[in-house]
């Protein structure tokens, strides 16, 4: 019985080393789309300081009149629980969850960051997010 768990355990480690080098690579990606709204975000108003996982909480919760009545919030598809599966609000295919923590690529390609939010900020907003915008609603997932 210890022989098995033995070997299962070395059996798995390649795949837990190989996780955490995935997870620091995504981490690094994430850093770098968050570093590119910093300095947007500071173009914009010199007085940024940082990002608010509170006001990206706040974002992801609100229901906005200006979007699609569909999609009145990022809930409306993503659920209240960010670690949850979502599904699309006008096509039904299902999201991945947006939590970083049950997600780790999430938020980790800025080409597809910016083509979620391009899509996602108009249907909920009914206009294009800032970079603070962005910023606090991606520090918000990584934190969930």
């Amino acid at each position: 019985m210890i022989r098995t768990l033995v070997l299962v355990a070395l059996a798995t480690m390649p795949t837990l080393a190989t996780m955490s080098t995935l997870a620091r690579a995504g981490e690094s990606a994430r850093d770098a789309i968050l570093a590119d709204y910093a300095a947007q975000s500071r173009a914009a108003d010199p007085a940024f300081a940082a990002f608010s996982a509170q006001r990206g909480e706040t974002l992801f919760r609100t229901e906005w009149a200006g979007g699609d009545p569909r999609t009145p919030s990022c809930t409306s598809c993503h659920t209240a629980d960010p670690k949850n599966s979502g599904r699309n609000a006008k096509t039904g295919r299902p999201i991945d969850p947006v939590a970083v923590s049950v997600n780790p690529s999430r938020f980790t390609d800025s080409a597809d960051v910016e083509k979620q939010f391009g899509r996602d900020c108009k249907s909920v907003l009914g206009r294009a997010c800032t970079a603070l915008e962005k910023g606090d609603y991606i520090t918000f997932m990584a934190g969930q």
